[in-house]
């Protein structure tokens, strides 16, 4: 007898692309995932799509202030994977991120704070030649109010 094995299909939706290292590179990148997440039903004006659209924003943002290599682009990778939208930036400079004690005066360092407020988990993991990927995973279902990222 041969045991029975249900099946699930999970459709993942991906949405990759290269961009210079620049402040208006970082900027297109911001735009451009907020139209590919309204077209993947993650409607404007929502808080998943805002607080979605603010964390690769900050990591796009990251790439080009912090991990820009003149000559090299920048790559973001938006995978939706059920209830999940996992993003990922990629460059090539080798230093890794720190999170930054905040401060009232400090005038920077927040970036990865909004960021691991918004996301499910986030992290650095190394790539297929120079450089590294930083990643953050984001949960599509409502918390409280219709529209609000979840936090497990």
């Amino acid at each position: 007898m041969t045991p029975s094995h249900s099946s699930t299909t999970v459709t993942v939706r991906t949405f990759t692309q290269r961009f210079s290292s620049t402040r208006r590179g970082a900027r297109l990148a911001r735009l451009l995932a907020a139209q590919q997440l309204a077209d993947w039903g993650v409607p404007y004006g929502s808080g998943m799509h805002d607080s979605l659209t603010l964390v690769v924003g900050e990591l796009a943002a990251n790439a080009v202030i912090h991990g820009r290599v003149p000559g090299r682009d920048f790559e973001l990778r938006l995978a939706h994977h059920g209830a999940l939208v996992r993003v990922e930036v990629s460059e090539t400079h080798p230093a890794l991120p720190e999170r930054v004690a905040l401060t009232p005066e400090g005038e920077g360092g927040r970036g990865l704070n909004l960021v691991a407020a918004l996301a499910e988990r986030w992290g650095v993991r190394g790539r297929v030649g120079p450089g590294k990927t930083v990643w953050a995973e984001c949960a599509l279902s409502p918390r409280g109010r219709e529209g609000e990222i979840a936090r497990m």
